[in-house]
């Protein structure tokens, strides 16, 4: 039995998401955004934020609530820290049922489910996360007030992250497996600038060790083999994020790297199926380029129900 009937359902509120239902909605069609989570998606783990044009210092958290605010005042409906229990996504008219209980109906879908923090997959890791380990500067940076710490990675986040770290931290070592970072130039000159950050690289952590928490790490240089042990208080990994797709990976094709294989209108391999944000097969992830990915699909996705008009039961 169906709950109600909407024009669009959009599974995911993260940027792609929440500017798909503003987008959506401004427009007029009845739409209905489900989160597993907190709306606003990793961003809102993000201590600060500078680059969103417009806006010239905004937090993760802030920004996540402007768009969350944005699309219900255009009469967008959000149901958030909901479980998604089944989908049929390959009808003319999907369905998404919630908490095994509710189920919803739209002629289309935007896929928006982003990404999660990728693990290093060594020993010791899963054993001291929260107990030493973290992948959120945001959320744990100030239990690490005047300690010893590492960030492992080469990316933005990881650059960023670690100078926003050194707020706290007495010192921050970067440790990064390649020669040279990932990162755009100025995220890469800032952290060098930062008396606080010494960096290791062509080097990889292959073990944590301590007893109930974290007390140090085993290095390994990745061209002489060499391994060194280095008493530390806490270790941030940043090394991306993996595609939140388990879910529809028999129903939509992904290539393989588990991203949603789209067109240039974002539309997934399924008529009326559309997916944007982290979860898409694309180079740069941004949240310029989520709220990007999340206008093209909603634009994609208002075009496909008005050309069906005959699916729409709303």
């Amino acid at each position: 039995m169906i709950n109600e009937y909407f024009d669009t359902i959009v599974i995911g509120g993260g940027p792609a998401g929440l500017t798909a239902g503003i987008y959506l909605s401004r427009a007029k069609l009845k739409t209905l955004i489900l989160n597993e989570g907190t709306a606003g998606g990793q961003i809102i783990l993000t201590h600060e934020i500078a680059n969103y044009p417009g806006i010239e210092s905004i937090s993760g958290y802030q920004l996540a609530n402007v768009m969350k605010n944005q699309a219900k005042s255009f009469g967008c409906t959000i149901k958030s820290n909901v479980k998604i229990t089944a989908m049929n996504l390959t009808d003319d008219v999907k369905t998404v049922e919630i908490n095994n209980k509710e189920v919803y109906s739209a002629p289309s879908i935007i896929i928006s489910t982003g990404g999660r923090s990728r693990n290093l997959n060594v020993p010791g890791e899963d054993k001291f996360k929260g107990k030493g380990i973290s992948y959120c500067a945001t959320c744990d940076g100030d239990f690490f007030q005047d300690k010893n710490i590492i960030v492992v990675g080469g990316g933005n986040s990881a650059l960023e992250e670690a100078v926003s770290l050194t707020k706290y931290a007495s010192s921050v070592t970067i440790v990064h497996q390649f020669e040279n970072f990932q990162a755009f130039e100025h995220a890469v000159e800032e952290a060098q600038n930062n008396p606080k950050i010494s960096f290791i690289m062509e080097s990889k952590i292959i073990e944590f060790i301590g007893d109930n928490s974290l007390e140090k790490v085993i290095i390994e240089n990745q061209s002489t083999h060499e391994l060194s042990e280095m008493n530390i208080d806490g270790v941030f990994i940043f090394i991306g994020y993996q595609p939140n797709t388990e879910s529809i990976k028999d129903i939509v094709a992904l290539n393989d790297r588990n991203e949603i294989v789209v067109n240039e209108n974002l539309q997934t391999s399924i008529q009326g199926v559309f997916a944007a944000g982290d979860s898409i097969q694309k180079r740069y992830r941004q949240i310029t380029t989520a709220v990007a990915d999340g206008t093209i699909a909603a634009l994609g996705a208002m075009e496909y129900v008005n050309n069906n008009k005959i699916l729409n039961h709303a």
